[in-house]
């Protein structure tokens, strides 16, 4: 049995940015310094939950932000999907 690969259900309002992954449990998106969550959820671009400590470099992410300013959820994209015209805003 083949089946299609549904696309990951990521919030419409989950930015696309830039994030840097270090050693220290903070990254770096823009100019900006943020720091995990204590739940904070990594999904590779397998949609698998992966540590903070397993991720190195730069990689083109969604990402949402808790109510602390703290990054609570983060999609590591595929090359598809980081080319792929961002959802619009619904009003």
């Amino acid at each position: 049995v083949v089946l299609a690969a549904l696309p990951r259900p990521i919030p419409d309002d989950a930015p696309r940015v830039k994030m840097t992954f270090s050693t220290s449990g903070a990254v770096r998106v823009k100019d900006n310094t943020l720091y995990m969550s204590p739940g904070a959820q990594i999904r590779d671009t397998s949609n698998r939950i992966v540590l903070p400590s397993h991720i190195k470099g730069e990689y083109t992410v969604r990402m949402l932000i808790d109510r602390n300013g703290q990054v609570h959820r983060v999609w590591i994209l595929t090359p598809e999907e980081a080319a792929a015209p961002l959802p619009k805003p619904k009003r």
